[in-house]
This record gives C-alpha cells, sequence and structure tokens, in this order.
C-alpha cells in the first residue's frame, strides 16, 4: 500500500517511488450507480491518468432510506453496527473493480450529516461505541483493498462528541486494517482538516475544501498547511468543480476547465503532494429523471468527458517528468508581482536545483531568478496544460535573472526552466532513468 515518504510531503509506492494522488469526486458512486455504471466510470477515469476516486459507503443523498439499485439500504435500521451484507456485497464489486484497474479508493464511511448533521437529510446515527465497531468492521472487510480512508464528509467539527465519534472511528479502522492504510479528513468549504485535527495522532494527511468560488486562492490554505508542524502531505480535496455555478450561483456563471487548471497548478505549485478534480454532473451521477442537485444541466454520462477532466492529468505527467519527491514551493523566484485572483502566479521548483516551474494563468510576462538553478545554461520550455505539449524556448546562458512572456494561444502557461546540464525530456515526458525517484531513507 502506498505510504508518506520520508520527508512526510508526499506519497510513494512501497518501493520509494512517487504516488500521483490526482482524485475525482464520485461520492454517490456505491449508491446510485448499478455494476455496469460503475464499470462504464471507472474504466474512464485511469484512461484520463486519476489515480484515486473518492467515494462515500453512507452516501450524502439519503442514502440511509434510499436504496442502491440493488433494492439494498446499507444498514439494518439505521445501525452501524449492523451492516447489510447485500449492500457491501455491491461496495466490493466496485473497489474490486477499481484494484483491477490501477485505481484507490478514497473511502468515506460516512457522509458527515450521519455524525453532525448541520444540513442534509441525516439522521446522526453514531456514537463513539458505534463508530468504532463500524469501523472495525469496514477496516477487517477492505484491509488488502488500495483504500486510503477519508473520515469527515464535508462537515466541521464543533463538539468533543464530533472529536470523539471521529477518533473513535479511526481506532476501530485501524484496528481492523491493522494500520495498513493512509488516512484523511474531507472537512466542509474554504476549511481544511488542520483547522479541527492537525493534533490528532490518526491523521496522516491533510486536506482542505477550498470550495465553488472562481478565483478562491486555494494556495493559501495550501502554503498554511504545508508550513505546520508536524509535516503532513496536503492536497486540496475539494476545490470548484467543473460545471457548477460558481458560489452556487447561476448569474456567477458555471465553473470551467479554466478555472479547474487555475485551481490545479495554484495548489500543486504551492505544495500539495496531489489533488483533486471534481465534476458537478458526476459527483452525484445525475441522470434525467433524479431531482439536481446544485444546477446540474447535463447527464453524468456527457460530464465525464467534459475537458477539465483530461486536462488535469497533463500537471500529473509535467511535474513526474522531473525530479518530485525533491520539490518545493518557492514564491521568492517570482521578481516581478505575483498578482491576485486570476492573475495570481506560483512557482515551484527542486531543492537542488535541476529545475524551476512557475503557473502564468492570465499570459503576464514574468521577471524569474534564476540563481536557485544550478549550473551554467538554462533549458527553457512553455508547457500547454490544456493539452500537455511543450514548445522549446532554447537553451542560453543563466543569467541572474530573465523576463518570460507566454506565447498567444493561451490563456494560462506553465514555465518550466531547466538546468540544461541535466538533459531532462520535453515536460510532460516519462524520463528514460528514475535513479533519483526512489526515495531515500
Amino acid at each position: 500500500m502506498i505510504r508518506v515518504s520520508h520527508n512526510h510531503r508526499f506519497l510513494v509506492h512501497p518501493d520509494g517511488t512517487p504516488f500521483f494522488y490526482l482524485g475525482d469526486t464520485a461520492w454517490e458512486l456505491f449508491h446510485r450507480c448499478t455494476l455496469h455504471e460503475a464499470e462504464m466510470y471507472l474504466r474512464d477515469r485511469p484512461a484520463k491518468g486519476f489515480t484515486v476516486i473518492q467515494a462515500v459507503a453512507l452516501a450524502e443523498l439519503d442514502g440511509l432510506t434510499v436504496p442502491n439499485p440493488n433494492g439494498d439500504l446499507p444498514l439494518i435500521d439505521h445501525d452501524p453496527s449492523r451492516p447489510n451484507e447485500a449492500y457491501f456485497r455491491h461496495v466490493d464489486a466496485i473497489v474490486d473493480l477499481a484494484a483491477a484497474l490501477g485505481l484507490y479508493i478514497g473511502l468515506l464511511p460516512t457522509w458527515g450529516d450521519k455524525w453532525h448533521r448541520l444540513w442534509g437529510v441525516g439522521p446522526e446515527i453514531f456514537t463513539p461505541e458505534n463508530a468504532r465497531t463500524y469501523g472495525r468492521w469496514l477496516g477487517q472487510r477492505y484491509k488488502d483493498a488500495p483504500i486510503i480512508w477519508i473520515l469527515g464528509g464535508d462537515r466541521p467539527v464543533e463538539s468533543e462528541t464530533h472529536r470523539l465519534i471521529l477518533r473513535a472511528m479511526a481506532q476501530g479502522l485501524r484496528e481492523g486494517d491493522g494500520g495498513n492504510h493512509l488516512m484523511g479528513f474531507h472537512t466542509w468549504g474554504q476549511h481544511s482538516s488542520s483547522d479541527y485535527l492537525h493534533e490528532e495522532e490518526w491523521l496522516d494527511l491533510h486536506m482542505c475544501q477550498s470550495g465553488h468560488i472562481r478565483n478562491i486562492g486555494n494556495w493559501r490554505w495550501i502554503e498554511r498547511d504545508y508550513a505546520l508542524s508536524p509535516t503532513r502531505p496536503c492536497m486540496d480535496a475539494e476545490p470548484g468543480y467543473e460545471d457548477m455555478a460558481s458560489q452556487f450561483k447561476l448569474e456567477e456563471g458555471y465553473l470551467d476547465d479554466y478555472d479547474v487548471r487555475k485551481s490545479l497548478y495554484w495548489a500543486l505549485f504551492a505544495g500539495a503532494h496531489g489533488h483533486t478534480y471534481g465534476c458537478n454532473p458526476v459527483w452525484q451521477m445525475w441522470l434525467p429523471g433524479r431531482n439536481p442537485m446544485l444546477a446540474t444541466r447535463r447527464s453524468w454520462y456527457e460530464a465525464l468527458h467534459l475537458p477539465g477532466a483530461s486536462q488535469v492529468q497533463h500537471a500529473r505527467w509535467l511535474l513526474l517528468s522531473r525530479p518530485y519527491l525533491s520539490r518545493i514551493p518557492d514564491q521568492s523566484v517570482i521578481l516581478s508581482e505575483v498578482g491576485e485572483g486570476t492573475h495570481h502566479v506560483r512557482a515551484t521548483r527542486d531543492a537542488h536545483g535541476s529545475y524551476l516551474m512557475v503557473y502564468i494563468p492570465s499570459g503576464r510576462t514574468v521577471d524569474i531568478d534564476l540563481s536557485p538553478l544550478q549550473g551554467e545554461r538554462v533549458s527553457a520550455w512553455w508547457y500547454d496544460p490544456r493539452r500537455g505539449t511543450a514548445q522549446h524556448i532554447g537553451v542560453m546562458p543563466k543569467g541572474p535573472h530573465m523576463a518570460f512572456s507566454p506565447p498567444g494561444g493561451g490563456p494560462d502557461w506553465v514555465l518550466v526552466l531547466d538546468d540544461a546540464d541535466a538533459h531532462f525530456p520535453r515536460p510532460g515526458q516519462p524520463r528514460l532513468t528514475a535513479e533519483d525517484s526512489p526515495e531515500r531513507g
């Protein structure tokens, strides 16, 4: 199973090579999809570069009283200590299929309204006692499956009872799976797990939910979580969804692939180990005839193929085409204005000086400090985050700083500056050698 890297910044495979968490939110996958539909969805996602599917056992959309397509409810008499075997056999089949396709399931044991209603259907059914029992049962059932446990489900921790429920569920999961899986927490919008649970020993990685607001600046949460001690990998586990109305208001317009790319690169370049994509029709598995949530305007079948879903993989391939586990955020290399809102520029680089990358969302000229780069010559590239292609600017002597103006056809581009002597491949292409990929203890 994947684990946290030695520097506590990234996730790695058992052999120490990087695991890039590229997630998709399919919250209603177990609850609303037939096995055939689940297979159609799951086969699509690895082809687009996804590695993790975030889905919920006790689902948000009346998941306790509305049965799955097989007619099964998840619990007997709403009792977490009495799971319905028939319902979880359906979950088993989907988890197994995901595993066969090389995918991890970011598995939420329950949506948050079942332990902290606040809004939604509920009811609140969890106590510390039955949360531990349910967690132990789940952990045992999926102890050998490629799972990342994600507690929470869009809710804050606002009482000691909430904390005790979560702690007990985490304890139960650990007892059941023997500590075989990583564990995170999905909180509500414009917050992070660090707001509530930073001192909890069971928490392996921080997740924020920046929320569904255009240009919200999700890098702020990543920057903050990255600086915390003890160090944990951090990420945006729910940014603005493609094809969702910004701020849930139609007059604000729908978020699109450009919005997806901005949140993706802002978070990654601020220090996130990975990122989650989301799409409004897909999370709810909406089809005509169902009550749509949040101004849904197309079926999830159609929404699978929206452009943002194909574009997010380009960030994965870009970052993995250079040494990954030594990557750090570094805004100090940007000598020009970093900008706000849609104009905000972010930079990341190799701690050892082999490369530097800058995300430029709005076609601005940027002045870059080249001193962190090793070597006497710089190989410069423009990387297209829409297509995953690269244009070579050229090889040039390394000065103290240099200004770069993006080409046309944007609006956004990634500037890639390499130590020319490193002889890296074209950005986005696999490296021929990976001797620096496995982490060293």
